[in-house]
């Protein structure tokens, strides 16, 4: 876990990045958030990134879940609102996480989250996937689909390709994990706590189904919800060549949200 501070910090945002990921493709963002006074927490989840055990391997997702209540856990040592960030199916391990524990978060910045995927496996494969599970969980399989699908940005694909930390081999019982998962969420939205919650979707999303999405984010039964779709993006908004855009938007609902708490307090 690596924590940035900011001069006269105002909030802290702790981000979970997706699939294959690891927090230096984050770089930039972190930077934006740093420079508009904001510490940010941010690590590699368990099997991803600079990990050098089980790489590509969990034998649960409740690794993810606990890793997540850490990461919040250091950021609320500050005494400062805290911001709940997850992307793709860091997205999705939020939304676990929060239905599951009580993590004391102020809002939930949500980006394309994993709620259904775009390309279905054959039914056979999936059921030899079931099977593989419970004799040889640990065996990895490419995962290069993604690749040239998640951004428009050919500088972040050139990098991802020679990059030595993105994960390019899942195990089987990482996509059981992966899928279950996925039902869980949408089983247990009733359970999602109530707090405010920007949903940001790419709307030429070619990994994460995007209709499964607005189905989830339609059932939340929330005081305080918004959901903004971006049309021409690509699955990684905050790396498509629209970004900056993308930033403001969710730096205004932010920054929003601490007014109005501000406003409250001198009430």
């Amino acid at each position: 876990m690596w924590i940035w501070e900011a001069e006269h910090a105002k909030a802290v945002i702790v981000m979970v990045h997706g699939a294959g990921e690891h927090h230096g493709r984050y770089k930039w963002l972190c930077s934006q958030w740093v420079a508009n006074g904001f510490h940010v927490v941010m690590g590699d989840l368990p099997g991803q990134g600079a990990t050098r055990r089980n790489r590509g391997h969990i034998y649960s997702f409740n690794e993810y879940i606990e890793t997540i209540e850490k990461w919040v856990g250091s950021a609320n040592q500050f005494e400062l609102p805290v911001f709940l960030f997850g992307h793709s199916m860091g997205g999705l391990a939020v939304i676990r996480a929060l239905t599951e524990k009580e993590l004391p978060v102020n809002a939930v910045i949500l980006s394309s989250p994993c709620l259904g995927i775009v390309y279905q496996p054959p039914k056979p494969v999936d059921a030899l996937s079931r099977v593989i599970n419970r004799v040889y969980p640990t065996l990895r399989l490419s995962s290069h689909r993604g690749f040239g699908k998640a951004t428009r940005s050919k500088e972040r694909i050139e990098k991802d390709m020679e990059d030595i930390f993105y994960v390019k081999k899942v195990s089987i019982r990482w996509y059981r994990e992966l899928m279950s998962s996925i039902k869980i969420a949408h089983r247990s939205v009733d359970q999602f706590p109530d707090v405010p919650l920007l949903v940001l979707q790419a709307g030429n999303d070619l990994i994460v189904d995007k209709e499964s999405v607005r189905n989830w984010f339609n059932k939340l039964n929330l005081m305080e919800k918004s959901y903004k779709e971006w049309p021409e993006l690509y699955h990684e908004i905050l790396n498509d060549p629209e970004r900056d855009q993308v930033f403001q938007y969710v730096s205004q609902f932010v920054n929003l949200l601490l007014t109005f708490e501000e406003n409250l307090q001198k009430e």
